[in-house]
This record gives C-alpha cells, structure tokens and sequence, in this order.
C-alpha cells in the first residue's frame, strides 16, 4: 500500500509571520514577567488536584463483565491487583476498518506507552473499548498499543457509563472487594493522556489550530471540524495510523468493511 510519508505532513509550514526580534536581556524580561503567570498557573492546578483528593466517591459493583484476552473478567480483577485504576474508555465505530475509528481516542491511546511509573504509584492503567474484542483488539494490535485492553459488553455499558459516553477518562479506589468511583473527566480533560499538546503550546506557533487566541498570520491550519486536516486526521485518517502502515503492519479489523462513518469524534477533546 503506498502511504504518505508521516515526516513531510507540516514542511511546508509557512513561518513568514513571527515574533519581534530583539535583544537576549529585552527577551529573557519578558519571559521573567510570564513565568510568574506560568508559577501561578502551576500553583492553581496544585490546589484543583489537591481538591480532586478531597471528593467523595460512589460504589460501583466490582462484579461488572469486561472482555479481556482470556475471555470474560470482572471489574475488580481488572485492577490486577493493586490499589487503583486508570481507565479510558476508547469510542469505537461499529462495524467500521481501521481507517473509520475514532481520530479522537486514536490519537489519547497513542500516548500511553510507559505504564511502569503508575504501577509503582499502585496504580493500573487500562482500556475499556467499547467495541466488540474481537474486532478492537485487532486494531490495537495494529497500532501496537501495549496497555491492557477491555471490550465493554453491552450489559456492562450502563453500570459503567452511568448516563455518560466513551471518551471518559476514570479513575477507581480498590478496598478489598469493594471498587469506587472517584473522578472523572472528558471533553479538554483528556488533554493529560497526550503530551503533544503541552509541547506544542511551548512552541510559537501553539497548535495552529483555528480556535487559538494567536497572532494575527500565525499559522491555523488545523480546525476544529469534519473537514480535513482536522487535529487528529489526515489523508482520510487518524494521523498515527500512517507510521503503522508504513512499517508494514495490517490494519484488517475482520470486518471486510469500508470507511463510511461521518468523522466528528475528534470533539471530544
């Protein structure tokens, strides 16, 4: 298959609009004066997660079926024993190849590779698809996720969601036998799964994304719709799936489906 070649998708970035030149002591003041708001910034998200510490929490019943690599597993089991849980609940297109999956949890799951620092915390990081394991194992196979890996079956939606939708990202306390719930988020929330962002906001140009508050002629190339380029997909799609294809790796699903499904997940962030 010939594929795009994943290290030209942004050269030909137009850098014509840029910052004022001036000289090193004029440019480090400047910074000095912003740092104090990033201190701050810092400061505020220390004080929201020390009040995240302090919520309450509801049950959940630690008996709720998962799909994992060896069949059928409860909730609780799912922890692997430690003390807590991470889990992203991954959107799925039903039905759908490789290329029609959701660009939006694409590109959060690509994130996640290095699983060893929570567990030293006691704490386990998860998958709960909601597609069929059959089907979405494949596909992370294909994009060579390593983290463990649930199907949710479809009894097991409600008690989970609890009136919500996949793109969450949740966490659980283990106490014994008994599991609760303890927070919750989505939308931007989900940012922290994906690095990428953080390191394009250090740069000058952010994310070029249209809804930015940036400088007028500041590249924004990437928009916030279903036409293309959007932020996760390109060349009709998810962005990460070309390294994988390139590399020779099979995007068959077993579904001997083609791409229909209109591509609006990426919101989610």
């Amino acid at each position: 298959m010939k594929t795009p070649d994943q290290h030209n998708f942004a050269r030909n970035l137009d850098t014509s609009a840029r910052p004022t030149v001036v000289d090193r002591a004029t440019w480090q003041a400047e910074l000095n004066t912003l740092r104090v708001r990033e201190k701050a910034h810092t400061r505020a998200g220390d004080a929201i997660a020390a009040a995240r510490r302090r919520l309450p929490m509801v049950e959940v019943d630690p008996s709720i079926q998962l799909v994992g690599v060896h069949g059928p597993v409860p909730l609780l089991e799912v922890f692997e024993a430690r003390s807590l849980l991470i889990a992203y609940f991954h959107m799925w297109h039903f039905g759908q190849p490789a290329e029609g999956q959701c660009e939006g949890c694409t590109f959060s799951t690509t994130h996640i590779s290095e699983l060893s620092y929570l567990h030293s915390r006691d704490v386990t990081y998860a998958t709960f698809c909601e597609g069929p394991y059959e089907e979405s194992s494949r596909y992370r196979d294909f994009m060579g996720w390593t983290m463990p890996w649930y199907s949710v079956p479809q009894d097991s939606v409600d008690p989970l969601i609890a009136g919500r939708h996949f793109g969450i990202l949740v966490s659980y306390l283990r106490d014994g036998d008994q599991v609760f719930e303890t927070y919750w988020t989505t939308g931007r929330g989900n940012e922290v799964m994906a690095p990428s962002f953080g390191l394009l906001d250090m740069t000058v140009y952010g994310r070029q994304e249209t809804w930015e508050n940036s400088p007028a002629g500041w590249p924004q190339r990437w928009g916030e719709n279903t036409s293309e380029p959007n932020s996760f997909r390109i060349s009709g799609r998810p962005i990460s799936q070309w390294s994988r294809l390139a590399a020779g790796r099979s995007d068959n699903l077993g579904t001997g489906a083609t791409a229909t499904a209109p591509h609006g997940c990426q919101n989610e962030l």
